[in-house]
């Protein structure tokens, strides 16, 4: 019978247990005013404006070349960024760029926390952008909310309608200028407006617009908090003196409600208003401390400060600090700012030398590549005058807008001939050949090795290949662009 009894008294399995899965609570941000309001509009605006106006920038970089200043030409196999021209092979430019954000991304956070997720994100911007809209149409927080409380009717539905609309035309110009980045920008422009356009750009532009239109327009919040992994592992960037977004509990607890012009003594400061919470775009409330949701975008910042200035108080109850600091604080000493750590110095370090490296490498790099592929059908071939004879392949990029003429040579094959088909060679055994500009030219090679040195190989059981080099020298400017290459023998 005890046994029946504890039984009965035990709550149904699935009672008082937390769902695996919450429904969505949407968040409804009110219009917020002050410093870090009218930085997010700053840097809306300068990279909105970036990300629109660069794709119509012209460069002139000679006859029968894009004029577009920032172009990557997939057809042409080539990436341009103003006076710098990336070819294929030297895709190790885009890991370096990779590497330097990545690192730059890294000094940013442990200095001044989630400032790219709360100023300079693509999420963030296009949301912002979304949220000003909604706001011009239905209205700040308390109309939006009775809003979609309301039944449907008419003006309910113009206003609805009237927004999606500009959502769209956002996203369209939005993946309508992702576009242009990979074609010339007037031509494809046209071609979308005239209908003229390929499957393929019009596909691409439907991808960004709907993904533009669903992210910024529907998910926003979500995209932080569950779909980027960038939460998850910025917290090893952290440490006590990085700065981020704090609520100074020390002093602001107990919370309890106060009238303007009652003074601060003797009671914590926080007025329990909620405004931190209602003009946050992710919805939570920072008084709770650090969480994954905060993007660190100081709005909190600038309604509590509004909050404490009509108050008579001080300011900076909710602030942008280390918490170090908060706790010096706390302890009533003065905050340091400790800027120069361990951390940022090897982040800093490794963003000075990556860049360097691709610096260096950008100044020192060659007009001129050459690459060689052997011919392996066969290996090589005996003349009737008892030489050896291998075939190669040569290809060499010319990186230039112009014509550039080279002298080719072999070095480290004692006693080798070159020969070219179609070329005649000079006393001095070098092959002069001409590459038209920004291309590669082809050009079929032997290199033959005389009867008697091949006989003293075969006689000294010499290995059946050796290794020499293929050299291109510009004539004009003395650059020197080499390639390995193997000379296959019969060995005894």
């Amino acid at each position: 019978m005890a046994l029946a009894a504890e039984a009965a008294a035990r709550p149904p399995p699935d009672e008082g247990r937390q769902p695996l899965y919450a429904d969505r609570v949407k968040v409804y941000p009110q219009r917020v005013s002050g410093l870090f309001r009218r930085i997010k509009w700053a840097v809306l605006i300068a990279l909105l404006s970036i990300y629109y106006l660069v794709p119509w920038i012209r460069w002139n970089r000679g006859p029968g070349a894009p004029d577009q200043a920032v172009l990557v030409d997939m057809p042409g196999r080539r990436a341009y960024f103003f006076f710098i021209e990336i070819w294929p092979q030297e895709v190790y430019y885009l890991a370096g760029l990779l590497i330097l954000g990545a690192v730059g991304l890294f000094l940013a956070t442990s200095l001044l926390g989630r400032v790219w997720c709360g100023f300079t994100c693509p999420q963030t911007v296009w949301t912002d952008l979304f949220m000003w809209v909604e706001r011009w149409i239905e209205g700040d927080r308390n109309k939006r909310l009775k809003l979609d409380a309301a039944p449907l009717s008419a003006a309910k539905a113009g206003k609805k309608v009237a927004k999606h609309a500009v959502w769209l035309v956002i996203a369209l110009l939005t993946g309508g200028a992702w576009i242009m980045y990979f074609n010339d920008a007037p031509t494809v422009v046209r071609s979308i407006v005239t209908g003229q356009a390929s499957a393929t750009v019009y596909g691409f532009v439907g991808l960004f617009t709907g993904t533009t239109y669903l992210l910024a327009g529907w998910a926003r919040e979500q995209v932080c908090i569950y779909m980027c992994p960038w939460p998850r592992f910025q917290s090893a960037m952290f440490d006590e003196h990085s700065l981020v977004v704090t609520y100074e509990a020390w002093r602001g607890e107990p919370r309890a409600n106060a009238k303007a012009g009652t003074s601060p003594e003797g009671r914590g400061h926080c007025i329990d208003c909620g405004l931190c919470v209602r003009v946050c775009p992710t919805g939570i409330d920072i008084r709770d401390g650090q969480q994954l949701d905060c993007i660190g975008c100081g709005l909190c910042v600038d309604a509590c400060n509004g909050v404490m200035a009509k108050m008579g108080w001080p300011r900076e109850l909710i602030t942008y600090d280390s918490l170090a600091n908060m706790n010096a604080r706390a302890r009533g000493e003065r905050p340091r700012y400790r800027f120069v750590r361990g951390r940022t110095i090897i982040y800093a370090a490794l963003v000075v030398i990556v860049a360097a490296i691709m610096a260096v490498s950008l100044a020192t790099r060659s007009t001129a590549g050459l690459n060689v592929l052997q011919v392996r059908a066969p290996l090589f071939v005996r003349l009737s005058d008892g030489s050896i004879r291998n075939g190669y392949t040569l290809k060499i990029a010319n990186k230039e807008r112009a014509v550039k003429t080279l002298r080719l040579t072999v070095s480290g094959l004692s006693g080798a001939e070159l020969s070219v088909i179609g070329r005649q060679r000079a006393a001095d055994g070098s092959i002069t050949v001409a590459v038209p500009p920004d291309s590669v030219g082809t050009f079929n090679a032997f290199v033959r090795m005389p009867a008697h040195l091949a006989a003293e190989n075969e006689e000294t059981e010499a290995e059946d290949s050796e290794h020499f080099k293929f050299q291109a020298t510009d004539v004009t400017t003395g650059e020197v662009a080499s390639h390995e290459a193997v000379f296959s023998a019969p060995a005894r």
